[in-house]
């Protein structure tokens, strides 16, 4: 059980940071997926508060992690990286602007993707 707590804290920490972000409006990649994007502060402010949201949701499953407990942040966050993929896939990113280099959000999202596997690796060693 012990060893699916550092993910699921590193990922609370995570989402802490990216709500962090973008509240204060500070777009460093990474922490905005899409962060040489043009976007309202007010959209930031929504982000911030869902990615505070998902970070309480996953520091709560660290605290007791049990298959019931980690199953929707698997779920969760295997609808999350469909989504990312669909958006990488479908949307014209040069229409909103030449300086856009979309392969920085195929790179982001395979990292988050990496992330998801770890959980679920770690998913399957939870005796409960």
């Amino acid at each position: 059980m012990r060893s699916i707590k550092l993910p699921l804290y590193c990922g609370a920490a995570y989402f802490f940071l990216m709500a962090a972000a973008h509240a204060a409006g500070f777009k460093a990649p990474g922490l905005f997926i899409y962060f040489n994007v043009p976007s309202y502060p007010y959209q930031d402010k929504i982000i911030s508060l869902l990615a505070f949201g998902w970070a309480v949701f996953i520091f709560s499953a660290a605290q007791n992690p049990t298959r019931h407990s980690v199953r929707p942040v698997l779920l969760g966050g295997g609808a999350a990286l469909l989504m990312l993929a669909c958006i990488n896939f479908s949307t014209d990113f040069s229409s909103l602007s030449k300086n856009i280099d979309p392969r920085w959000f195929g790179i982001e999202t395979a990292a988050l993707f990496a992330y998801w596997v770890w959980l679920v690796v770690c998913y399957f060693n939870i005796r409960q």
